[in-house]
């Protein structure tokens, strides 16, 4: 297996499985309703929110991946679309897990010399550090998930004794 497939990979597992810690964004999103995905708790992101902010800068690295511009911009990433219902929801995690393996899908094709290559613009730095940053990000958010998810799940329970 090549650095490419390794890399690609490493993300899938943050995905859906299979990693060092044991914690994936599909596991820890199953079974959250459209209501808690969009419960605010104190001045957090909510969980919806922060699901869209990881995909957003997945879907930007596609269309790089694809040899399209990067076109991605900070005050974009966190406006999430109004989710009004179950069905809103699920599309979003649908379009995140379908991205998510178009994502690994190209990673896995990317030479692996390309890697040390300048990533759209060289104060991007490279492929590889741009394919590792964007794990990164989804395991930091994906930390943030889980303790959200911990907090509306103790308060609904404390309203149930």
């Amino acid at each position: 297996m090549n650095f490419s497939q390794q890399i690609a990979n490493h993300f899938r597992s943050a995905h859906f499985g299979g990693n060092w810690t044991s914690v994936n964004l599909k596991d820890t999103l199953a079974g959250i309703t459209w209501q808690q995905a969009t419960t605010q708790v104190y001045t957090f992101n909510t969980i919806a929110v922060l699901v869209f902010h990881m995909n957003y800068y997945v879907h930007a690295i596609i269309k790089v991946l694809q040899g399209g511009p990067l076109d991605a911009h900070d005050k974009y990433s966190f406006e999430l679309p109004p989710i009004q219902s179950e069905q809103d929801w699920q599309q979003l995690l649908n379009k995140t897990w379908a991205d998510a393996e178009t994502f690994a899908s190209l990673v896995e094709q990317l030479p692996e010399e390309k890697l040390g290559d300048i990533f759209s613009d060289e104060k991007y730095g490279s492929y590889y550090r741009n394919l590792h940053g964007v794990i990164e990000h989804i395991h930091y958010h994906l930390g943030q998930i889980v303790l959200i998810k911990k907090i509306i799940l103790e308060a609904a329970s404390d309203r149930q004794v």
